[in-house]
């Protein structure tokens, strides 16, 4: 089990640090929305906070956070592709336990969104959110349980789905909203009250708020605690990686 987990999650990070596009993609969109959003927002910002927080400040953990989401877009789009050339046949049919296939690609999808969001933090800096080295261990736990979550519904969506154009829609109409919806883009203080029930229920929510409490705790608000916030995302890691268990039993690959 543990040499099919490994094998899988290092042909993942292989494959994809080959595909230079992916790279650009997963990093360089959310670099750019950082800089222009907050750029251009930043004279009418007003955090629900009594310290000054400037707006690229407050975006930047939501930018961290978006980079988590694109690597779990891009990473989970190999299981389609793995089912169309029949590497996925081949892999159900070997000797190793099904959970096994759940855990590797999610570990490598994981692996991957920490080590672009470890790029951005060289950033940090330029939003006066720089973590000190005795915070750094909290805030690569709280990147890593909710990257694994992330990729591992990136994961069930993935298994259920058949083409590459499908899944593309499909996660884009479920997790940026999401990621809208989590106070990485404005305060949930500021929103009516049913968006406000919505931040509340979103898994996303918790991950914006830890990783802001960690960098900038200026700006963290009256959001959760860090210790609710990893209670919910250890859960919600644990309930994606059930159901792509779960999945990988009962959906039967063409």
């Amino acid at each position: 089990m543990l040499s099919a987990i490994y094998t899988l999650w290092i042909r993942d990070i292989v494959r994809f640090y080959r595909q230079r596009s992916r790279i650009i993609g997963a990093l360089g969109t959310p670099v750019v929305f950082w800089i222009l959003l907050g750029s251009g927002l930043r004279s009418s910002f007003r955090a629900d906070t009594n310290a000054q927080v400037d707006y690229l400040e407050y975006f930047y953990p939501g930018t961290l956070v978006l980079i988590l989401l694109f690597t779990a877009i891009f990473s989970t789009i190999s299981v389609i592709e793995d089912r169309q050339t029949g590497f996925l046949q081949g892999v159900l049919v070997a000797p190793i336990p099904r959970i096994s296939i759940v855990i590797g690609k999610t570990l490598g999808g994981t692996t991957l969104a920490c080590g672009q969001a470890g790029l951005f933090l060289l950033l940090a800096p330029l939003a006066n959110a720089s973590p000190d080295w005795n915070t750094l261990p909290t805030l690569v736990l709280v990147l890593s349980v909710l990257a694994f979550g992330l990729t591992g519904l990136g994961f069930v969506l993935a298994w259920w789905l058949d083409s590459t154009q499908g899944f593309h829609a499909v996660m884009n109409l479920l997790l940026v909203p999401m990621w809208l919806l989590s106070g990485a883009v404005f305060p949930a203080s500021g929103a009516s009250k049913w968006i406000q029930n919505i931040m509340l229920v979103n898994p996303m929510t918790y991950g914006v708020s830890a990783v802001r409490s960690v960098l900038a705790e200026g700006a963290s608000g009256t959001g959760p605690s860090l210790a609710t916030s990893l209670l919910v995302l250890t859960a919600f890691g644990i309930a994606m990686l059930i159901a792509g268990a779960v999945s990988v039993q009962t959906k039967k690959l063409n």
